[in-house]
């Protein structure tokens, strides 16, 4: 038992460490940010399903607020049917690489420059 209780410290240790070592990639996220571009690329825009919600620019936001936030739209904790989908279908490196994108940007950054 004690050999097994071990063995899943062990297990449990190495899993958080890989996630802490997950680092976010701007150069990567260049093409998985397109399906972001649409509501998030548009100064003042909102959305009308489910409801009217004003959009967020991401263009310099920290980077560790959008991680935490896609990973909390993922699970469902964040109540927003459209970005429940789209962040339950990211990776963990998805997650990171586009949160280092936008936290490298600006308010004023054009969406997806230099593509």
């Amino acid at each position: 038992m004690k050999k097994f209780l071990t063995m899943l410290t062990l297990a449990a240790g190495m899993t958080t460490l890989h996630a802490a070592d997950l680092k976010g990639n701007a150069l990567a996220a260049r093409d998985k940010v397109a399906m972001c571009i649409g509501c998030h690329g548009i100064p003042g825009y909102r959305t009308a399903f489910p409801e009217v919600y004003h959009v967020p620019k991401l263009g310099g936001q920290n980077a560790q607020y959008i991680e935490n936030a896609l990973k909390e739209y993922a699970k469902g904790n964040r109540k927003f049917q459209t970005m429940h989908g789209i962040a339950a279908s990211l990776s963990d490196q998805d997650i990171a690489d586009i949160a280092a994108y936008y936290s490298q940007q600006t308010a004023a950054t054009p969406p997806n420059p230099d593509k």
